[in-house]
């Protein structure tokens, strides 16, 4: 898979860091670099793009506000030196959020999801129609010609990217078009919590919670303020 990238920073050394980063990377076939969200907010709404490294901190226009006004944002990992802003990120849809100094492997790690979600919106599956949920501990999507039965048992949590939801499972992720609101009406009631807007666990493979967030096989999941009483009630926290 070839990608486009948009890189956004107003820090020039912060510029040359990502685009040396991205030169390490196979598939990568285009990258145009701004250093403020004005002048990528002017190209973005004329090109399309696969990937935009988005800073949050940058003078006038802030990342947080280019991507709320951008009509078809590309998919966005934050880069910034600040780290209260991963929850809100998770609220505008963003895949990933890399905390200054960052990594080359960590780097890698994020391009690599970034991949892994444009390929399978590439080849996304959705529900087979008449299909409820209630007395079901499966439904069945279709992606191409192939039906795949998906075990509610399976499902670790769910994670939803504008049109789109991901479900996570042990064995894949699936990616169905449509929203998170969607999914929780097919999953069954008491199994599934929402957790937060972007968010649905199964409330069984919850092992550990730290403060604001639920840890899930390295995945930290966030816990939205309006969620958590919900959550603390289903696990007997109070």
């Amino acid at each position: 898979m070839s990608l486009t990238v948009v890189i956004v920073d107003d820090e020039p050394l912060a510029r040359e860091m990502l685009q040396g980063y991205l030169k390490r990377i196979t598939g990568i076939s285009e990258v145009n670099i701004f250093p403020n969200a004005h002048e990528a907010f002017m190209h973005l709404e004329k090109n399309a793009a696969d990937l935009l490294l988005l800073d949050i901190e940058m003078p006038e226009i802030t990342g947080i506000d280019l991507l709320k006004k951008l009509t078809d944002p590309p998919l966005t990992i934050f880069t910034t030196a600040y780290r209260n802003y991963a929850f809100e990120g998770y609220e505008l849809g963003v895949i990933d959020f890399l905390l200054k100094p960052i990594a080359f492997d960590r780097f890698s790690q994020a391009i690599s999801k970034a991949k892994e979600l444009l390929a399978l919106k590439a080849h996304h599956s959705h529900m087979e129609e008449g299909q409820e949920s209630g007395d079901h501990d499966f439904i069945f999507v279709k992606s191409g010609v192939q039906r795949i039965r998906l075990q509610f048992e399976d499902v670790t949590f769910v994670q939803g990217l504008k049109d789109y939801a991901i479900i996570h499972t042990p064995a894949r992720k699936i990616l169905l078009k449509g929203s998170i609101k969607a999914m929780l009406d097919i999953l069954p009631a008491g199994r599934f919590i929402r957790v937060h807007k972007s968010f649905i666990v199964s409330v069984r493979k919850i092992t550990q919670l730290d403060r604001n967030c639920i840890l899930m096989n390295g995945q930290q999941i966030p816990i939205g303020r309006n969620f958590k009483d919900d959550l603390e009630n289903i696990l007997g926290m109070k």
